[in-house]
């Protein structure tokens, strides 16, 4: 994926935590956020959300950062 393309994933993920800012604290922000994301995104788009978050993650939001934390841990079965 080039940096263009992850510059905007990082602008949509963080437009996405703006429009859920009514949903309560940044917790619940974050979680409607990562549930769009699951939703929504494509597995790679996922993915490389998460990687920049673990390696570098400046240019997220912090619900956005909190929302892809959400994204990075392994699924309950």
């Amino acid at each position: 994926m080039s940096d263009q393309q992850l510059r905007n994933l990082i602008r949509m993920i963080n437009q996405i935590s703006i429009n859920n800012l009514h949903q309560g604290d940044e917790n619940q922000a974050a979680e409607v956020v990562a549930t769009h994301v699951k939703k929504f995104w494509a597995r790679s788009m996922k993915q490389q959300i998460i990687d920049y978050a673990e390696s570098d993650g400046t240019e997220l939001s912090t619900v956005s950062r909190l929302a892809v934390k959400q994204l990075a841990v392994p699924q309950q079965a």
